[in-house]
């Protein structure tokens, strides 16, 4: 039999989506921003010690060859050409800290989680050496001073780690977030990888000044970080280097593909949701949920407990836009610790069931506290708390009310966002995976009180991260002009309660907010080594 024609489709883009929880690769068609194929790994988090969240580097990176592989096959079972592939973005968890070695390729640690909290005591003691008058750690990186970021991470690798201080000593040691690592391992490793991150995940160190866009000096000296170990500071869109195909990946047909495209998460998905102009906003639900505002080209500095960070700079000559951030560190991971440390459900998907079952949480609320508090209060005493409880809760309030904890967190950083721009957003565009829940999106608009926007491709971050890549100067298969972005199909939420209630609620909400900070005093489980 004559082998089955081959469909024509144009030029494709692949997406790798390296989150917290999972790792997926994706592939787009260039011309219509259709998804053709994708395939997903659950990524496993480590808890060695109360507050510590770990991964593995190789873990990770495995994970991404995996993806490419399986959807490589997928594609072929649906007769399409991967040589069709002209360009491969990356979107990643931001902050997460990786150090390996450069001759070797190997991590010389485990990858510390963004939401680990083992540098408070760090953090506690840096502190103390900025001048109250003058936060210059601020002014430059329109960050806190939190364990959230990567320069506390990296200083304490360098601080407890034998490995990591002999390795940079020796001059081996590269330090990057999760971007460069995988750039670095994709495109040769140890013979030849290129070792560079772009400015939105520059901008989450904490050692990049966000004004100049370029490693800081000052900051490299206050948090004692060797600035050898830093990666190549590059735009968002640019080739970075060609895909080099290790002895561990059978997807040869990717061999010599440009990686293009490279955004932290949070702002491929501004990307993906079309946010180009001043003042518009998503808020994305992952593991955390996150929600960016775009301020143009000029830096906003928050009021009320919002960051300001790097959007995205599409391209070496083009300028860069910032943007204005809410970050709430547990959102979905609240619906895995559900599933993984109560065991109430067995899939992340019975939530939605369980919840359904009484509608209401019944007075139950529930603050997932997990890391401390993150955006608008940056306080690093709070702990998780379940409270209003009476013999009358059971698993299904719980769940109600974990569900309900994502949408009031929401409307915090919504607020805070309200405040700073002075224009109240009129609706809000939502994407991530916790949007496939139907309760949850109508909830959000119940709480907030405004309407709820969803595009029916929910995996915006991917698709940012394919348009970064597939626009880049020398690919140019993916036009961002905005005549030429293909118009995408909503889903609409509109808010079905009285705001009397939702306002009763929320004041609620916010008292066990209260209740759960000043819960951890001294950090004693935090120095030294297991």
């Amino acid at each position: 039999m004559a082998a089955a024609k081959k469909a024509v489709l144009g030029p494709l883009v692949g997406a790798v989506d390296q989150g917290t929880s999972s790792t997926r690769f994706l592939v787009f068609n260039s011309k219509t921003a259709e998804l053709l194929s994708h395939h997903q790994v659950e990524i496993k988090q480590e808890f060695p010690r109360e507050g510590w969240v770990e991964q593995d580097p190789k873990e990770i990176l495995h994970s991404v060859y995996e993806c490419i592989e399986k959807t490589c096959e997928k594609l072929g079972q649906l007769n399409i050409d991967i040589s069709n592939i002209k360009a491969i973005g990356v979107s990643n968890q931001r902050e997460t800290t990786v150090v390996w070695d450069k001759l070797t390729g190997e991590p010389l640690y485990n990858a510390v989680v963004w939401l680990d909290l083992r540098t408070q005591s760090t953090v506690e003691s840096l502190s103390k050496r900025i001048p109250g008058n003058n936060n210059f750690v601020k002014s430059k990186t329109g960050l806190p001073l939190s364990t959230y970021f990567s320069a506390v991470k990296l200083r304490w690798l360098l601080d407890n780690v034998r490995k990591v201080q002999k390795a940079v000593e020796e001059d081996r040691a590269l330090f990057g977030t999760v971007d460069s690592w995988l750039i670095w391992s994709l495109t040769g490793g140890a013979s030849g990888g290129v070792h560079c991150t772009d400015v939105t995940n520059a901008s989450r160190t904490m050692l990049f000044n966000i004004h100049s866009l370029e490693w800081d000096k000052e900051l490299c000296e206050f948090f004692e970080i060797p600035m050898k170990i830093l990666p190549n500071v590059r735009s968002s869109s640019e080739i970075y280097g060609l895909m080099k195909i290790s002895h561990s990946l059978k997807a040869g047909a990717l061999e010599g593909v440009p990686i293009s495209g490279c955004l932290g998460d949070q702002s491929a998905a501004l990307v993906g949701q079309m946010c180009f102009q001043d003042g518009q906003a998503k808020n994305t639900y992952g593991t955390g949920c996150f929600l960016l505002c775009n301020t143009g080209r000029k830096c906003v500095v928050s009021e009320h407990g919002l960051l300001t960070t790097v959007a995205y700079k599409l391209g070496r000559d083009k300028p860069v836009y910032y943007a204005l951030e809410g970050s709430v560190a547990i959102a979905g991971a609240v619906i895995r610790w559900l599933r993984d440390n109560l065991g109430i459900i067995k899939t992340s998907e019975e939530i939605e069931k369980l919840a359904k079952e009484v509608g209401t949480s019944y007075g139950c609320y529930f603050v997932p506290a997990f890391s401390g508090l993150y955006a608008p209060y940056w306080e690093p005493s709070a702990r998780g708390i379940i409270c209003g409880l009476t013999q009358f809760t059971n698993k299904c309030h719980i769940a109600f009310a974990a569900l309900e904890a994502v949408c009031f967190q929401t409307r915090e950083i919504l607020d805070a966002m309200n405040r700073d721009c002075g224009i109240p957003l009129s609706h809000l565009q939502v994407d991530g995976g916790m949007t496939n829940n139907k309760i949850l999106m109508q909830l959000q608009a119940d709480i907030l009180y405004i309407p709820v926007v969803k595009p029916s491709m929910p995996e915006t971050t991917a698709l940012g991260a394919a348009m970064a890549a597939g626009a880049a100067e020398g690919v140019g298969v993916w036009s961002l002009e905005p005549e030429d972005l293909s118009a995408v199909t909503m889903e609409r939420f509109e808010p079905q309660i009285n705001a009397e209630e939702s306002e009763i609620r929320y004041s609620t909400w916010k008292k066990a907010v209260m209740k759960s900070m000043g819960w951890v005093t001294t950090q004693s489980s935090e120095s030294g080594m297991p």
